[in-house]
């Protein structure tokens, strides 16, 4: 899904602060310290992702991030769109090859940090840079967009806190990777419909998912890609103030509360974009009835049948049903 905020602005305000010159000068302190200790040797590629809980977070994060840029992926089991990203985010934290680490916090199991970061939806994914906290963007976002705020982050932490990264032992651990999982009967048009989402071709990922589906009609990862690649095709070319300002002027028009509707899920606002449509099905009759309410089952199939979300809107949507 689109991010909420890719433009780095946290990055560029932290910069111009004096709290900038201070973690700098903390994060050569600290560089020094373990190097003095024997510290600073090369890793393995395995440990450029870690999972992170709440007791482990000053050592594996904070102090980590003197070192190198931290990136915080905050997922959950239940998260459909955490399992198109974590993913990426895992791959690129290995292409990248130490130029910054990822952490990984389940959000269930670690809800004081999900507090203290401000996530208010989830996949949401932040950064610390030499102690300091900044946001990245919330929600799955297309690969290109998610290399150009990582180069970002990484031209910050090099320029105004001097971290160049860590060095990776590309040899270390090799023995222990698992043979390749041979190729199932659909993988090459779903990698296809994949690639066509990450370049925004919407079109040609909706026709490669459809494609899949047309030979298995219950394959999930189609499903599930085919609801999005048609949700982003949606709110691509919107006006985001503009559908706001028409939705909150007509409560009970279907189109606009459906563009809201769009609009709040890639937000990762779930349960504001299942309210709005139950809420316009009760007030619609009708073809327009109906619409909204098929609407309303695809973003089902964006977050996945097994959410408590969708439980909770399928059990809402049958009051106003019947």
């Amino acid at each position: 899904m689109q991010p909420r905020n890719m433009s780095m602005s946290g990055v560029v305000d932290l910069a111009a602060v004096k709290a900038a010159g201070e973690a700098k000068t903390k994060a050569e302190q600290a560089r020094a310290e373990s190097a003095r200790q024997g510290g600073g040797g090369a890793v393995s590629p395995a440990s450029l992702v870690i999972d992170v809980d709440e007791a482990g977070f000053e050592t594996d994060v904070l102090q980590r991030s003197t070192e190198v840029p931290v990136v915080i992926d905050f997922w959950a089991e239940w998260c459909e769109p955490c399992k198109q990203l974590s993913p990426l985010l895992e791959r690129l934290a290995v292409e990248y090859n130490g130029r910054f680490v990822l952490a990984k916090v389940d959000v269930d199991a670690n809800q004081m940090l999900m507090q203290q970061f401000g996530v208010q939806g989830i996949p949401a994914v932040f950064a610390v840079v030499a102690g300091q906290a900044l946001p990245l963007f919330q929600g799955a976002a297309p690969e290109t967009q998610i290399r150009q705020t990582l180069d970002q982050l990484i031209q910050v932490g090099e320029e105004r806190f001097g971290l160049t990264g860590i060095v990776v032992d590309q040899e270390a651990g090799a023995e222990s990777v698992p043979a390749e999982v041979p190729a199932g009967p659909y993988d090459a048009q779903l990698e296809a419909a994949a690639q066509a989402l990450d370049a925004n071709d919407f079109d040609g990922a909706v026709a490669a998912y459809k494609g899949v589906l047309s030979d298995d009609p219950v394959n999930t990862e189609a499903k599930l890609g085919l609801a999005q690649a048609e949700l982003l095709g949606r709110v691509a070319g919107m006006d985001p103030q503009q559908v706001r300002k028409e939705a909150a002027e007509n409560p009970a028009e279907p189109v606009a509360q459906m563009a809201a509707a769009d609009l709040d899920l890639v937000g990762g606002h779930v349960e504001d974009a299942f309210g709005r449509l139950v809420e316009t099905v009760r007030r619609n009759f009708g073809d327009d009835r109906d619409a909204v309410r098929v609407r309303l089952l695809e973003l089902f199939e964006v977050i996945g049948p097994d959410d408590p979300r969708v439980t909770a809107a399928r059990t809402a949507l049958a009051r106003v049903l019947f």
